[in-house]
């Protein structure tokens, strides 16, 4: 069953001479609850005007209580039969103002939830098989959904939302992409996907991957006709791998380099490129310019942080800030070493964001007994000693003016 999922409908309000410039709509004023349930609200309504009185369905009461009606009839909220010569009703209703209800929906005035019914235009197994042929050449995947399905699951969950973040954790042939994208080119959004898969029989690479890859760039159906690519999209995948949890430095080290690809994501800037004209040694510092104001810098080794900075300095402020991402082994983003452009940049200290990410989602440890935890503090003390006499930038310690290798 389809839950919390709505589509577009325009409700009919209507605009009386009595409420000028305040359209309305009317509703049922019973609800599904017995005169045992709902005792408050089993008593008979009795018009003000007329006399006339209209008793409770001891199967459906009222949904107001004896209590309130004096309220909502204050408030000009109960409407009886006779009250408007366009209303063919035989019991009171509640009225509702259109004002109120826009109050109350916010951005998802006139959605209202639709039918768990899905209809025939979706299509079937089948069609999925269709839309793999076509893309492939062959039935390169077993009983995939189609697309149209996907799309019009898309369609009704907050239709009115054209930027969010699709999650198919369960990826197959990679329909959901595929309807994401397509969907994004019908409506002008700029809705992002992110599948997820075990790659088993190298799913990723053979199948979900490859055909959002010719979906993007276009391909060629068994009967010759050419599909156009949804070309303003971009596509990545990524292998997951296990990291110990032991804070060493050696671990620290190693989590940044590998959350490098995150960082591009979350920053969403994918393209490399050289910082202030020049090549940085991949092994020191990596950054990421996008061409449209997303730029990112990741400094593995804090100790070019002031070369860094002097190629900063000796080229012109665009009013750009760059987001730095700095090796550090606490919290602090070496922030005096930045003082000189700190209004260029917008820093921050890894792994411990993410180690704080991490303590949000992850269990946690069971306490080490004392003796245990004081030799992995020794051994760990030891480890970052010899790592400080080894660490240096070996020919690299005269780095040129390119930034790069000697």
């Amino acid at each position: 069953m389809l839950t919390n999922y709505c589509q577009k409908e325009t409700r009919k309000y209507f605009e009386t001479p009595d409420f000028p410039n305040r359209p309305w709509r009317f509703h049922d004023l019973t609800k599904q609850t017995s005169a045992v349930e709902r005792p408050n609200s089993f008593f008979t309504i009795i018009n003000p005007k007329t006399g006339e009185k209209y008793p409770a369905n001891p199967n459906r009461t009222w949904a107001i209580t004896e209590e309130t009606f004096d309220t909502y009839y204050s408030q000009d909220r109960v409407i009886f039969p006779g009250d408007y010569d366009f209303l063919n009703i035989s019991k009171p209703v509640l009225r509702y103002w259109k004002e109120d209800d826009k109050n109350k929906a916010g951005d998802r005035f006139g959605y209202t939830t639709v039918s768990s019914y899905i209809n025939d235009e979706v299509g079937m197994t089948q069609d999925g098989t269709k839309d793999i042929t076509n893309i492939f050449g062959e039935k390169a995947f077993g009983f995939p959904k189609p697309l149209s399905l996907i799309k019009y699951l898309l369609k009704i969950s907050n239709p009115h939302y054209k930027s969010l973040s699709v999650l198919d954790f369960f990826a197959g042939s990679g329909t959901t992409l595929h309807a994401t994208m397509q969907l994004n080119a019908e409506d002008g959004g700029h809705r992002k996907c992110i599948l997820v898969t075990n790659n088993e029989n190298n799913i990723c690479e053979e199948v979900t991957y490859e055909r959002n890859k010719r979906v993007i760039q276009g391909y060629t159906t068994p009967k010759g006709e050419e599909v156009e690519g949804l070309h303003d999209n971009n596509l990545r995948y990524y292998r997951t791998t296990f990291l110990s949890r032991d804070k060493s430095v050696k671990n620290m080290r190693q989590l940044v380099r590998l959350a490098t690809d995150m960082l591009c994501i979350k920053n969403d800037v994918y393209t490399e490129a050289e910082f202030c004209g020049k090549h940085l040694n991949p092994n020191i510092a990596r950054y990421f310019d996008n061409g449209q104001g997303n730029r990112m810098l990741v400094i593995y080794e804090e100790r070019a942080i002031q070369l860094l900075v002097q190629l900063m300095e000796q080229t012109e402020d665009d009013g750009i800030k760059t987001m730095v991402y700095v090796f550090s082994p606490g919290a602090d983003p070496y922030t005096d070493d930045f003082e000189d452009v700190a209004e260029r940049v917008k820093l921050c200290a890894l792994p411990s964001a993410i180690y704080e990410a991490y303590k949000r989602v992850l269990p946690k440890r069971k306490p080490k007994f004392l003796d245990e935890a004081l030799q992995e503090m020794k051994a760990q003390a030891e480890a970052e000693a010899n790592v400080q006499q080894t660490l240096d930038f070996g020919e690299n310690d005269n780095m040129n003016e390119e930034g790069g290798e000697a």
